[in-house]
């Protein structure tokens, strides 16, 4: 019990010695602004450095990483489709027509246009 208590003690002192040497040695010099812009052939800015991010660029990307991540665990089930019984089957059937129906509404709804 005491052993556990003094790794946890041990744990926790390392990390807060990290956590404060982080703090005070990412101090950033704010006098120097000029290091912190980005370097156009030593023109002045043009535009903002930060530009606005398309949303609908990041839905595209969210529906995408779904359908992506599904398509890859339905992979190894149509391998061993015909060793499934009856109720496995009827499981796989169910998910691909909530995955198809997704899919439908995503369509309907207008997300996967991208103009």
């Amino acid at each position: 019990m005491f052993y556990l208590l003094f790794m946890n003690l041990l744990l926790f002192m390392i990390s807060s010695i990290l956590l404060m040497l982080n703090f005070f040695l990412s101090k950033k010099n704010y006098k120097m602004r000029n290091k912190l812009t980005s370097f156009e052939c030593g023109f002045d800015n043009i535009s903002l450095l930060r530009l606005p991010f398309s949303v609908h660029f990041f839905m595209i990307g969210i529906i995408f990483l779904i359908f992506d991540v599904e398509i890859s665990l339905i992979f190894p089930i149509i391998k061993f489709l015909n060793l499934m019984n009856f109720y496995k089957k009827n499981i796989f059937l169910i998910i691909m027509l909530i995955l198809i129906l997704g899919l439908y509404y995503e369509w309907k709804q207008g997300s996967l246009k991208w103009l």
